[in-house]
């Protein structure tokens, strides 16, 4: 019987699973076209993990995999419930804690290869992890969008690792009891993205919707964010991704510059915390700082008598 062996872990409420054994073999390649053959071949690990009856639609996976880059750890790549992620920040912070919590790692700077270039995290004595992402920038600014039952809503596109559609101040109430009025307040900002045509340059869709507010206190943070993540699930931390694409758009505004720190508290008021590195031509490179807790260890069996053992998803379609 096929078993995977997983370890669990919560980066500011989000939770990570980090497939540490018994997933298929992509030891051949570049991140990239491991990143390409795993989403095309070993589709069923990612519905396992994510989906029920093991998972639900906020889980995000991470599966360790081999890399050619001496330089790195490890490689990985990072899914959720309806497909691969580029780039995961909160994911990237459990990963870190899960290395160390397996003896793989000690406090220190590791560099970990992703489908979307090498990244660095930092592991501090106090478990503080600091990631730094890939280069982020922002495509367009105050973008004009007509949301059903809201009218005309403006937002910037940015890029952070993913594609995010950044909303400041309109919409509901950021906060944590309305979570389910803005789940659907982005689920229609997300509907006019694509029915208005609006994408990244290489037609891909923006996939993330990103709100921001006041923070609850701003004595801990600057701004308190929701962020709607592909396939209807809420970020439960700041999220990493999102951090930096508002890093980059707070760059193209004048309001961050190296040396200075922003504070971005998510859904639940947990932090995280962000600078900047500038490389020209309106691009940044951001660094997310987070953490995580190991929380669980678990192994998959797969009983080949039971139709849900690759996810429901698998079996209803």
């Amino acid at each position: 019987m096929q078993i995977l062996e997983i370890i669990e872990s919560h980066t500011g409420g989000e939770p990570t699973r980090v497939v540490i054994a018994g997933g298929p073999d992509l030891s051949a390649g570049s991140m990239e076209e491991k990143f390409a053959y795993f989403k095309k071949h070993h589709d069923w690990l990612r519905r396992t993990v994510c989906n029920e009856p093991r998972g639900h639609d906020a889980m995000v996976g991470a599966l360790i995999t081999p890399t050619t880059n001496e330089d790195c750890v490890c490689g990985v790549i990072f899914f959720n419930n309806v497909g691969t992620l580029h780039m995961c920040i909160h994911g990237t912070i459990g990963l870190v804690m899960t290395l160390k919590f397996m003896d793989l790692i000690d406090v220190g700077v590791h560099k970990i290869d992703t489908a979307v270039g090498v990244i660095t995290a930092t592991l501090r004595e106090d478990g503080l992890v600091e990631v730094v992402n890939v280069p982020s920038y922002r495509l367009a600014k105050n973008v004009p969008i007509h949301v059903a039952g809201y009218g005309e809503i403006f937002g910037d596109v940015a890029w952070g690792g993913n594609w995010f559609f950044l909303i400041n101040g309109q919409g509901p109430e950021v906060a944590y009891a309305n979570r389910d009025a803005l789940a659907e307040f982005s689920k229609n900002v997300r509907a006019a993205l694509t029915e208005q045509k609006i994408t990244a340059p290489d037609g891909h869709e923006i996939d993330h919707v990103e709100i921001f507010a006041p923070a609850a206190d701003p004595a801990l943070a600057d701004s308190r964010n929701f962020v709607f993540c592909p396939g209807h699930a809420y970020d439960r931390s700041p999220c990493g991704t999102g951090t930096s694409a508002k890093l980059a758009c707070l760059y193209a505004d004048g309001k961050i510059q190296p040396g200075e720190v922003w504070r971005q508290a998510g859904i639940l008021d947990s932090v995280f915390t962000g600078s900047i590195e500038v490389l020209g031509e309106g691009k940044i490179v951001p660094r997310i700082s987070g953490r995580a807790w190991v929380n669980g260890k678990s192994t998959y069996y797969f009983d080949p008598t039971d139709p849900f053992r690759f996810g429901i998803e698998e079996s209803i379609h």
